[in-house]
């Protein structure tokens, strides 16, 4: 084996249930996380496909989530199914679940569950203190950014990556339902709980959004500090 190739095999991990993960969802959600690269030479062609212009960090970012998918999908019964990609981007899961992958930097995870039990999920991982200030205005509303302002200067960074974190799940929750665009400011997140390891955020809308015609607002979700992580989750509980 040369040097390259055991650089890679160390890099290169299995996707595992997490139970942590699953703290952030109701009963009936199932989660699965990998920690560094996913092979791409382990994807479905009908995943590959969509991986032709990628440069190598993103095609292992993209297979990493999707191992973690497939691992959720066998745990519901559910072999050899390729999770293609959407119009706007998002997994196509199959009929009967529903789920959310995330990606960053070393770590890649993913939720699922039956359509029966919960109506859609979101769920986001980002870096502890990557959203920087220079970013604040266009992620953070009037009233976060004045929140954030507020917070020591040691806990503005991963209080705003935290807000960008929830937002995403958010995002990607409603969307399932929905397939409105929203931008970062359509919605603001309050953190009543700011300072523990893992709490609970409020996602109110500041704007009439469609997601009203399927569930009261505002909607609460969950968060975890893990490692150099930050994870949000969002579920809407079924009909």
């Amino acid at each position: 084996m040369s040097e390259s190739d055991s650089v890679h095999s160390i890099e290169t991990n299995s996707a595992r249930l997490s139970s942590r993960l699953n703290e952030l969802f109701p009963p009936g959600a199932l989660t699965a996380e990998l920690h560094g690269a996913g092979d791409p030479a382990a994807l479905y062609t009908e995943e590959a496909r969509h991986l032709q212009r990628a440069v190598p960090k993103r095609a292992e970012e993209f297979a990493a989530g999707r191992l973690c998918a497939r691992l959720l999908l066998g745990e519901f019964g559910i072999h050899n199914f390729p999770i293609a990609v959407g119009a706007h981007r998002q997994p196509l899961w199959p009929e009967t679940l529903v789920g959310s992958i995330t990606h960053t930097t070393g770590f890649c995870a993913a939720v699922a569950a039956p359509k029966n039990r919960l109506r859609a999920l979101g769920l986001d991982t980002e870096i502890t203190g990557g959203v920087k200030t220079d970013l604040w205005r266009s992620i953070c509303t009037p009233a976060e950014t004045a929140w954030l302002g507020s917070l020591p200067d040691s806990e503005q960074l991963a209080a705003a990556t935290l807000i960008f974190s929830a937002k995403e799940a958010f995002y990607k929750c409603q969307f399932a339902l929905t397939q409105e665009r929203l931008g970062f400011h359509d919605a603001t997140v309050e953190l009543p709980g700011w300072g523990e390891k893992r709490g609970a955020f409020r996602i109110c809308a500041n704007r009439r959004i469609q997601l009203e015609r399927h569930a009261a607002l505002p909607l609460q979700g969950q968060y975890l500090f893990h490692a150099q992580f930050i994870t949000s989750g969002m579920a809407l509980l079924g009909t």
